[in-house]
């Protein structure tokens, strides 16, 4: 790799609609892992040293809210979300896609390597969301999970602001045609979101349709910072350039935010 990540400052990639918040979209830049996981990997689950991930993950917090408790749910790529009031330790975590909060101090994060990472809050309620949408967890509806769990904490749609991070764009996200069918099936609206490739394959938009469920949902404001994983190899951890790469394994990065103490 041309640049190496690790000798660089960790990147937190920050949203306007997010602006006087704490919050981050990191990357892999500024981390302490090596080889095929190199840089700012925070992921449990990719088989990288703990300590090393403990050391990138205690930058992340101190790129983002320093002081913060750091919280994160075992991802299975589903539409559950959790409430969280204090923190947990890692082998408590919930099984769960995404987590609302209105206590401040605490930071929640969402690990991804090409699914969506989505950073929702309403300001004047002092609640925020996170949520990893993944085309399952997406298809199944966690941002409106998310958005209902924000509710319950005295949230409004028509208040709340989502931003969605770096994502593996349409023109890397090849899909076959029973994948495109499913959707469609769903809605023949969701056609939009599926630009025909090779002979029975198509390209699908993530980052477009988690935008148009957060929409539909009534959230008026969402910005999409339309960041490419797969195609930037130097900046962002990706599971499916790994995969086409022939790698060993994959990093994660993680998104982050909280709520002003």
């Amino acid at each position: 790799m041309a640049d190496d990540p690790a000798t660089q400052p960790v990147e937190a990639i920050r949203a306007q609609v997010l602006a006087g918040l704490p919050h981050g979209f990191l990357g892999r830049r500024g981390g302490v892992s090596r080889g095929a996981m190199a840089g700012l990997n925070t992921g449990p689950g990719s088989g990288d040293d703990p300590a090393v991930i403990a050391q990138n993950r205690g930058r992340a917090v101190a790129a983002v809210m320093p002081g913060a408790r750091l919280v994160n749910v075992y991802q299975v790529h589903s539409a559950e979300c959790v409430t969280v009031s204090q923190p947990w330790s890692d082998d408590a975590r919930p099984e769960a896609d995404a987590m609302v909060t209105d206590r401040p101090g605490l930071l929640l994060g969402i690990l991804t390597a090409d699914c969506a990472p989505v950073l929702l809050a309403d300001r004047e309620a002092g609640v925020i969301g996170a949520a990893h949408a993944g085309w399952k967890g997406a298809f199944a509806g966690v941002t409106d999970r998310t958005i209902d769990a924000m509710r319950a904490l005295g949230a409004q749609p028509e208040r709340i602001v989502a931003a969605i991070g770096p994502c593996i764009a349409q023109a890397s996200y090849e899909v076959d045609a029973a994948f495109h069918q499913r959707f469609v099936d769903a809605s023949g609206a969701n056609d939009r979101f599926f630009s025909t490739g090779r002979a029975g394959h198509f390209h699908f938009d993530l980052e477009a349709y988690v935008a148009a469920r957060l929409q539909a949902a009534g959230i008026a404001r969402v910005e999409a910072l339309g960041l490419d994983t797969y195609r930037a190899p130097e900046r962002f951890f990706s599971y499916r350039r790994a995969t086409h790469s022939g790698e060993p394994a994959y990093g994660r990065q993680i998104s982050l935010i909280a709520i002003n103490s």
